[in-house]
Protein backbone atom coordinates (compact mmCIF):
# COMPACT_ATOMS: atom_id res chain seq x y z
CA UNK A 1 0.00 0.00 0.00
CA UNK A 2 3.23 2.40 0.91
CA UNK A 3 3.90 1.98 -2.73
CA UNK A 4 1.31 2.51 -4.12
CA UNK A 5 1.08 6.11 -1.89
CA UNK A 6 4.16 6.65 -3.38
CA UNK A 7 3.23 6.29 -7.03
CA UNK A 8 -0.02 8.01 -6.59
CA UNK A 9 1.57 11.00 -5.22
CA UNK A 10 4.70 10.94 -7.65
CA UNK A 11 1.90 11.65 -10.12
CA UNK A 12 -0.08 14.33 -8.68
CA UNK A 13 0.57 17.79 -10.07
CA UNK A 14 3.91 19.80 -9.05
CA UNK A 15 1.90 22.45 -6.55
CA UNK A 16 -0.51 19.36 -5.56
CA UNK A 17 3.02 17.28 -4.36
CA UNK A 18 4.34 20.36 -3.00
CA UNK A 19 1.16 21.29 -0.88
CA UNK A 20 1.00 16.98 0.28
CA UNK A 21 4.36 17.15 1.74
CA UNK A 22 4.07 20.65 3.52
CA UNK A 23 1.36 19.38 4.79
CA UNK A 24 1.77 16.00 5.89
CA UNK A 25 5.52 15.62 5.81
CA UNK A 26 6.60 19.12 7.44
CA UNK A 27 3.01 19.43 9.11
CA UNK A 28 2.90 23.12 8.27
CA UNK A 29 -1.30 24.25 8.48
CA UNK A 30 -3.19 25.47 5.26
CA UNK A 31 -2.06 29.24 6.15
CA UNK A 32 1.70 28.45 6.86
CA UNK A 33 1.56 26.64 3.26
CA UNK A 34 -0.39 29.37 1.78
CA UNK A 35 2.35 31.77 2.98
CA UNK A 36 4.93 29.49 1.16
CA UNK A 37 3.28 28.63 -1.79
CA UNK A 38 1.79 32.78 -2.40
CA UNK A 39 -1.84 31.48 -2.03
CA UNK A 40 -4.76 32.23 0.01
CA UNK A 41 -5.86 29.58 2.36
CA UNK A 42 -8.75 28.83 0.97
CA UNK A 43 -7.30 28.06 -2.54
CA UNK A 44 -4.75 25.91 -0.25
CA UNK A 45 -7.63 23.75 0.88
CA UNK A 46 -8.78 23.85 -2.65
CA UNK A 47 -5.78 22.49 -4.26
CA UNK A 48 -5.70 20.08 -0.84
CA UNK A 49 -9.42 19.28 -1.84
CA UNK A 50 -8.27 18.41 -5.52
CA UNK A 51 -5.01 16.26 -4.22
CA UNK A 52 -7.24 14.15 -2.17
CA UNK A 53 -9.85 13.45 -5.08
CA UNK A 54 -6.74 12.32 -7.66
CA UNK A 55 -5.00 10.21 -4.81
CA UNK A 56 -8.70 8.52 -3.89
CA UNK A 57 -8.92 7.77 -7.68
CA UNK A 58 -5.39 6.40 -8.19
CA UNK A 59 -5.97 3.95 -4.99
CA UNK A 60 -9.76 3.00 -6.22
CA UNK A 61 -8.19 2.41 -10.34
CA UNK A 62 -5.56 -0.03 -8.38
CA UNK A 63 -7.91 -1.92 -6.34
CA UNK A 64 -11.05 -2.68 -8.69
CA UNK A 65 -8.04 -3.58 -10.74
CA UNK A 66 -6.84 -6.45 -8.16
CA UNK A 67 -10.27 -7.22 -7.67
CA UNK A 68 -10.67 -8.39 -11.37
Amino acid sequence: LQDIMVKAIDALPDKEKLLISLNYNEELTMKEIGQIMGYTESRISQLHTQAMIRLRSRLREYFQFKED
